[in-house]
């Protein structure tokens, strides 16, 4: 298996909650490597293009306006089968179905204030990494 990289979010809700510090370590006992990562704030229509897939379900509106609630912390992380790892790592949507020891599990609140955001395949890293890191953040 190769090395992979792969883009993860920690959310307004576990930023605001002071988890951000506890769920890079997790991700970094994990074995993953942090090749990028930036605190930001995401404008409406930001999150509106970042969770476009999503425009037409019925969550959407209500996505957008938690995702621009306060700081999100992005990442671009790396390792061995690393989209399917940190998945693992993030556990279930839901946090009720969300298995011991998993991300979400530990700090979500709810499926809707889960915490974390993961990349659910290669094709969709690649995307979500270019949102919001430039090729020079990528090195």
């Amino acid at each position: 298996m190769s090395v992979e990289r792969t883009f993860s979010i920690i959310k307004p809700d576990a930023v605001a909650a002071g988890q951000a510090g506890e769920i890079l370590a997790m991700i970094e006992r994990a074995g993953f490597s942090i090749k990028a990562l930036r605190m930001t704030r995401l404008t409406t229509e930001a999150a509106e293009g970042f969770y476009a897939v999503h425009r037409q379900r019925p969550f959407f509106q209500g996505l957008v306006k938690f995702m621009c609630e306060g700081p999100i912390v992005v990442m671009a992380l790396e390792r061995e089968d690393a989209i399917n790892k940190l998945r693992e790592l993030m556990g279930a949507t839901n946090p009720a179905n969300a298995a011991e020891g998993t991300i979400r599990k530990r700090f979500a609140t709810n499926i809707e204030r889960n915490c974390v955001h993961g990349s659910d395949g290669p094709e969709t890293a690649e995307t979500e990494l270019r949102y919001f890191f430039s090729t020079l953040d990528l090195l």
